[in-house]
């Protein structure tokens, strides 16, 4: 007869199960990528997914949607309080909140520390008041709105290997830059909306309505670097997270390069997409061992 869980193994399991929920309905690019995760991975990934989802959503979806047609909604009070919270739980390891008790579970297991916590609660905060970008400013919100996540699920894969200090530089590197790489793609490809929609412009210097091509292809490029530089470690992972990350790392290099061929006058018209079919070549090839050249 099967042991019966005991009630924090059971409301585990549960945050779990919220977190991959959240990752389900947000992200195909990368829920489908975390099935090529080996389960413990899997399992952790979709928790600091989860919580960097629904902090992004504080600042600029779910809830400043629901300001339009609600009272008492502040931002500002609810990321602060959500931040709080996510700090109290790592230190304790419970919360009455699923997916911040599912981060702090894979935070208590893998050692992610309020260094790397802190820094993305700062970018976060800084998209509730700051809608110009200079170059300080932008690459301070890229390490802590992407880098530092790369790194949090780095530790995430190293959590069980040993790692000579050289491997690890190497592997830090790749991890900021492939979280770099990931968030400036998502920048050029909602470039227009976050300009019309929220009034924002992340990268320094660029005015959307001077967009020009000769601007695009100078940020296509930076992209292509920072993922050349994340293809230097990416053969050096774990077998438990290479086909996962290399997955991830070739939809947004077919995203970066589909970009890369549209018209600068298009791209602030509409957003770029990967198709589902281009994805699934994209996840068989990884499965099968393929990697990024």
């Amino acid at each position: 007869m099967s042991k019966k869980p005991s009630s924090l193994a059971l409301y585990n399991k549960a945050a779990e199960a919220s977190s991959a929920v959240v990752i389900s309905n947000y992200s195909t690019s990368f829920g489908w990528a975390t099935k090529l995760l080996g389960k413990e991975d899997r399992h952790h990934v979709r928790n600091i997914y989860a919580l960097v989802r629904v902090a992004d959503e504080i600042v600029d979806g779910a809830a400043a949607e629901a300001l339009t047609t609600a009272i008492g909604i502040d931002p500002h009070a609810m990321l602060d309080k959500f931040e709080q919270e996510t700090y109290r739980a790592v230190e304790c390891g419970f919360s009455t909140n699923l997916v911040i008790h599912a981060f702090a579970y894979t935070a208590r297991y893998a050692g992610i520390k309020r260094e790397l916590i802190q820094p993305f609660f700062n970018s976060m905060r800084t998209d509730l008041f700051q809608r110009v970008h200079d170059k300080r400013s932008f690459e301070a919100y890229i390490y802590g709105s992407a880098e530092v996540v790369g790194l949090m699920c780095l530790q995430v894969f190293l959590s069980r290997t040993s790692t000579r200090d050289e491997e690890k530089a190497e592997f830090v590197a790749g991890a900021r830059a492939l979280g770099a790489a990931f968030q400036k793609v998502n920048f050029l490809r909602d470039l227009s909306a976050d300009f019309d929609k929220l009034g924002r412009s992340y990268f320094p210097l660029i005015k959307v309505e001077d967009f020009n091509n000769s601007e695009r292809d100078r940020l296509v490029a930076d992209i292509r670097n920072d993922l050349n530089t994340s293809k230097v470690a990416l053969n050096k992972l774990p077998s438990s997270s290479k086909r996962a990350v290399g997955a991830a790392l070739m939809f947004f290099e077919a995203l970066n390069n589909k970009i890369a061929a549209t018209p600068a006058n298009e791209l602030i018209r509409k957003r770029i997409r990967v198709n589902n079919a281009q994805k699934i070549f994209i996840l068989l090839k990884a499965t099968f061992g393929v990697s990024p050249k």
